[in-house]
């Protein structure tokens, strides 16, 4: 435009930029309003769009505002031209920033519901999240002019030097997918590596897996080496698991009663203890003439890995406090002392622990 600017120029870009402050301020008001609303509900996606649409509502209705305003002034082409390319890149660039807020709490979102454990697979987050910035970058660059089809090329040639620079990590990135996806780990259980380590999968990132175990440190593993490794998962196909716990009676005891009142002990330790599983079928196999006792295995169940300390402590106890009640005797291992005088061995028959300082031969000159 050639003319000059006037005094109506001016009142009405005042309004529109107005217009788009006061559009703007409502807009927050009402995703505030929204924001508490959502807050109330059982999935939390819809506090994730709220908390996206805040950021960028707003901010499209001042852009709105600032291209109104531009429209009614006398610019000229060039002008006008770069101030329409500036809000656009603008809305673009804030409209980009939300979806990706967006798309990465959504899956956020899948994964932690996925686990059952508030625990995140942040190797998908930044994923999405990395691919939204990048899709949103290559229209920046269009909506400028810049022609990307040049520098998808260059990207192309150039992904694959480093893809040859960085095998390794790429390894770890694709090892960390494929551990997802197949389902064999996910951030919650409870795994067991054949090298030892072992504890609750905090996370699994683009690069390595973190471990926490049982004492709260952390055991940081490369996503390669879980994917190779002999695993145990204590958590899949179920979370429940049973556990053995190895008793024995003297001989001369009663099975019978033997059995009920150990039935009676799982009963009561099933129901009362945290952690175990209530309608767990007690299960009691006597397996064993040992030296000095009948051995046997009660099988009980459990809620998840971490419980059996528990409940193995709390069956022990009240096992052993019920047998004295019954007078049900758990005998001490024997032991023989050997005591040799002269060329003559002379066997001596005791009972209970013998101590590690404890002498098993007396030699007599």
């Amino acid at each position: 435009m050639n003319r000059a600017l006037t005094a109506d120029d001016l009142v009405f870009a005042g309004i529109a930029l107005v217009s788009g402050l006061l559009a703007a301020f409502a807009l927050r008001m009402l995703l505030r309003w929204l924001g508490r609303h959502a807050d109330r509900t059982r999935w939390s996606g819809d506090d994730v769009i709220v908390h996206a649409l805040r950021a960028v509502l707003p901010w499209a209705a001042v852009v709105g505002g600032a291209a109104g305003a531009a429209a009614v002034l006398p610019l000229t082409k060039t002008v006008q031209h770069h101030t329409n390319q500036v809000l656009t890149v603008l809305l673009i660039s804030v409209a980009t920033v939300s979806a990706a807020r967006v798309v990465a709490g959504l899956v956020r979102t899948v994964t932690q519901s996925r686990s059952g454990v508030a625990g995140s697979a942040t190797i998908f987050v930044n994923i999405t999240r990395i691919l939204v910035l990048a899709i949103g970058f290559l229209v920046v660059l269009q909506t400028l002019g810049i022609s990307i089809a040049p520098m998808l090329t260059a990207l192309g040639v150039g992904g694959l030097a480093v893809a040859l620079a960085l095998q390794d990590t790429l390894a770890n990135l694709f090892a960390g997918i494929h551990i997802l996806a197949s389902k064999t780990v996910q951030p919650g259980d409870y795994i067991q590596l054949s090298s030892g380590e072992e504890g609750y999968v905090e996370d699994i990132n683009w690069r390595q897996t973190t471990i926490r175990n049982l004492s709260n440190n952390l055991v940081v593993l490369p996503n390669g080496q879980l994917a190779q490794a002999n695993m145990t998962n204590f958590m899949r196909p179920e979370q429940q698991l049973t556990i053995l716990v190895q008793v024995g009676v003297a001989y001369d005891s009663d099975l019978e009663h033997v059995e009920r009142v150990t039935n009676e002990v799982i009963a009561e330790t099933m129901t009362e203890v945290e952690g175990a599983v209530p309608d767990h079928e007690p299960i009691i196999r006597f397996h064993t003439f040992g030296d000095s006792r009948i051995g046997f295995t009660v099988i009980l169940g459990v809620g998840e890995f971490s419980d059996q300390y528990r409940i193995k402590h709390e069956f022990i106890k009240r096992l052993h406090k019920r047998y004295r009640a019954e007078g049900i005797r758990i005998p001490a291992p024997a032991r023989t002392v050997a005591l040799q005088q002269g060329g003559v061995v002379i066997p001596h028959q005791r009972t209970g622990e013998i101590e590690p300082n404890e002498i098993s031969s007396v030699r007599f000159d």
